[in-house]
């Protein structure tokens, strides 16, 4: 699809890789506007994202967004709250949005009291390099939030896709089963985390080896999209998750980061 400028006064909630990385995609094509939670959190996202994106840790100041994408941590509680409360704080014919990569929309559509005005926008990590974009909806959402939420995507060239409302959605059910079975492999047959990748990247096409894409995507992160989609969670991952060895985030995960 073609970039075009925004036509949504943006809002971003959250300051991870994924909101940084929307909202500096956003910024190119107009007007966005990104909360953080904590004071160091906001300075972290103004050096990573630039004078183009507007950093707030008030989340008043999202209230005369149009669009506003929620992106904080994969648990249903903490996404819940605030969505309940920036329905409290928008206008009435804003969109509510979130970037869940696993969770029900039609629940987190329940929880922030306007399923018909809400949306799943699922990006993929890293923003500015990956195109697709799973759109989700509640049964009661809109015309209008459908059409809008699809335009948004296409000003950020994005290509958008509308998958069903099932836990991990299509890329994270197909994927995550695979990446799990690596693992298993893996420690079934004493391999080095070189050898499965190096495999599955010559052999396959793949352009990053399973035990690499779990150490990106998180290893938390794994485990919390693999508990809700219904697969089982390798050992080796849980005890690395014990460890504090996240993944790159952290320092070491699979592999060692500097």
């Amino acid at each position: 699809m073609g970039q075009s400028d925004l036509t949504e006064r943006l809002g971003i909630a959250g300051s991870g890789a994924i909101a940084r990385g929307l909202a500096r995609v956003a910024a190119d094509h107009g007007e966005v506007i990104l909360w953080a939670r904590r004071d160091e959190s906001a300075d972290a996202a103004r050096a990573d994202c630039g004078d183009g994106v507007r950093v707030t840790t008030d989340l008043g100041n999202l209230a005369d967004c149009t669009y506003v994408v929620e992106a904080v941590i994969e648990d249903p509680h903490v996404k819940g709250d605030l969505l309940a409360r920036l329905a409290e704080t928008l206008n009435g014919d804003a969109i509510l949005a979130s970037t869940t990569s696993s969770l029900s929309i039609e629940e987190l559509g329940k929880a922030c009291g306007r399923p018909e005005r809400f949306a799943g926008i699922h990006v993929f990590n890293p923003v500015e390099k990956m195109p697709l974009v799973e759109l989700v909806f509640p049964a009661s959402a809109s015309g209008e939030t459908r059409s809008r939420s699809e335009a948004l995507c296409e000003a950020l060239g994005k290509t958008a896709v509308e998958v069903p409302d099932t836990p991990g959605f299509v890329v994270n059910r197909l994927l995550f089963p695979l990446l799990f079975n690596a693992v298993r492999l893996m420690d079934e047959h004493s391999l080095e985390p070189e050898t499965v990748d190096a495999c599955m990247k010559l052999g396959a096409g793949h352009p990053m080896g399973p035990l690499k894409l779990l150490d990106f995507v998180g290893l938390d992160v794994a485990t919390s999209i693999g508990e809700q989609i219904g697969e089982d969670v390798p050992g080796r991952i849980r005890e690395l998750v014990d460890a504090g060895k996240l993944g790159q985030k952290s320092g070491e995960g699979f592999y060692p980061y500097d």
